[in-house]
């Protein structure tokens, strides 16, 4: 080989193979002190982007798992609500029970009153739990519920498919067929209870009295229209049409005024013979009178919406009816409560308390059944984060072991190169003693 000292080649070709160890080490000094083997675009483009969009979604998800129990604590807080609001009404219900027992006076009835006052207070206390200062069993965020508002709906479906308003009291049969005996002189008490107010009147049942008959009152026939014998029951928030939940016909008496200021709490229908006796058999059938629609004033869509997914509008919505004591129909506009002041007041009282507690317990199932489904996409929301997180992991994740091994070989070769570089820089001397004549 010719002696140069212009261009030494093997310096030259030893100082670039250096380089490449020197970036080759430092790159694999880069990838076991991040944990990652590809730390930039250029290590892997495609492998790059696709990492950073699973990074992404799994950020995303983890936000969607905490945004779900954070849901659920809400949920909670409103549920507890619900259940003292139940557990009031319960009592309250007893309250009414014990005033429709005439070992009463009417002090009795009057300190008992005293006492639903005071729980009915309660309810509307209840009303205002607030989450994260969100007032939620107000009405405030509710679901939509389109003009003029729902009308209330009693609808009694025990009677035989055959029975319509217009049969005559003594021809009334139960659903299995059985007549229900009611006889000519038999006396038929209506209570209705709104705005807090009872109303009562008793007809006596003749050859050709009507079932219909017996609602032909005012004021009940002001406050009060029937909409038919039929399986069509009413109109829901949306406008859609409800129907008795087993496709019998159902005998459905309609609030005549839409919303809570219109809606009729309870009503409650008793048989009695000539002499007093009630006729136990044909009130278990016509006292079934049953809310099927509740009222509620119109509303936009305020209803809550927990996001639960990594796209837009993944998400689980759930609208508080209100539970407020006006809502429930135990107290009137002007602020006054349902009275248990008389044993006629007290007996309709139950059927209203009757009527409120399954509003309550309609909403508790509700929050319930969307707590049930927060836990099942938070445990899918986990799953789902977890093989994100581990085919991410395929990807971007470096193998410890291998990576050690090339640092290793790139920084023996780097030290290599280094000795074989400074020894060709040495092969120069030699020309140095051609020069000298050595």
């Amino acid at each position: 080989m010719a002696l140069v000292v212009k261009n030494n080649m093997q310096a030259t070709g030893t100082l670039n193979q250096l380089d490449k160890n020197a970036n080759l080490m430092a790159k694999d000094l880069k990838k076991v002190s991040s944990g990652m083997k590809i730390n930039s675009a250029e290590d892997d483009a495609s492998g790059y982007s696709i990492g950073e969009k699973m990074d992404v979604q799994v950020h995303g998800l983890s936000q969607d798992s905490q945004n779900t129990q954070n849901g659920n604590s809400m949920l909670r807080t409103a549920e507890g609500a619900i259940q003292s609001t139940v557990d009031i009404l319960s009592t309250l219900k007893e309250k009414a029970i014990n005033a429709a027992n005439d070992t009463n006076t009417d002090a009795d009835r009057a300190t008992i009153q005293k006492e639903v006052n005071t729980a009915i207070d309660q309810i509307d206390e209840n009303a205002n739990v607030t989450y994260n200062g969100v007032t939620m069993l107000d009405g405030s965020k509710n679901s939509a519920v389109v003009q003029p508002g729902t009308y209330t709906s009693l609808s009694n479906s025990s009677f035989s498919d055959e029975i319509t308003i217009d049969s005559l009291m003594t021809d009334l049969k139960a659903r299995d067929g059985d007549s229900l005996e009611v006889q000519v002189g038999d006396h038929v008490t209506v209570s209705y209870v709104q705005q807090g107010k009872t109303y009562t009147n008793t007809t006596e049942v003749a050859d050709d009295t009507a079932f219909g008959d017996v609602f032909d009152w005012e004021p009940l026939t002001s406050n009060m229209t029937v909409i038919g014998s039929d399986t069509e029951i009413g109109s829901g928030p949306t406008g859609e049409k409800v129907y008795t939940a087993d496709g019998h016909k159902a005998i459905t008496y309609r609030a005549s005024n839409p919303g809570i200021a219109g809606q009729i709490a309870g009503l409650t229908v008793s048989v009695y013979k000539a002499d007093g006796t009630p006729r136990i058999t044909a009130n278990t059938v016509i006292n079934n009178f049953t809310e099927t629609v509740r009222a509620q004033n119109p509303s936009p869509d305020n209803s809550l919406s927990y996001q639960i997914g990594t796209k837009a509008n993944q998400n689980v919505r759930i609208g508080f009816t209100d539970l407020r004591a006006e809502a429930l129909g135990l107290r009137a506009t002007d602020g006054s409560c349902i009275q248990l002041t008389t044993q006629t007041a007290a007996n309709a009282a139950i059927s209203a308390f009757d009527n409120a507690i399954s509003k309550v317990l309609d909403e508790q199932t509700k929050v319930g059944s969307v707590e049930n489904r927060l836990d099942y996409t938070d445990a899918n929301l986990t799953t789902e984060n977890e093989n994100t997180t581990a085919s991410m992991s395929t990807i971007r994740d470096a193998d410890m072991a291998k990576e050690m091994t090339e640092y290793t070989k790139h920084s023996i070769l780097t030290q290599t190169a280094q000795a074989m570089l400074a020894q060709a820089n040495s092969n120069g001397s030699s020309v140095l003693s051609l020069l000298r004549g050595e």
